[in-house]
């Protein structure tokens, strides 16, 4: 089935990779797919969190402000 590909394999994929794009568009495709993931993780977080709702005791308290007399 699908096995460890290694060091070897990566730097093929790589080698791919830098022939087909050119060294310039590498930059800007390496951008494209981290927003993509960041976006994916942002939606991923979303739906996980819409079932769920933080119990009160759990939710952030307010910051109090004391004064103090000196």
């Amino acid at each position: 089935m699908l096995q460890n590909i290694g060091l070897p394999g990566l730097m093929l994929i790589l080698v791919v990779v830098l022939v087909l794009f050119g060294p310039s568009k590498l930059p800007e495709l390496g951008r494209a797919v981290g927003r993509t993931l960041h976006e994916f993780k942002n939606s991923a977080r979303e739906l996980v969190g819409e079932g769920k709702e933080a119990p009160e005791h759990l939710e952030a308290p307010e910051k109090r402000v004391e004064k103090v007399n000196v």
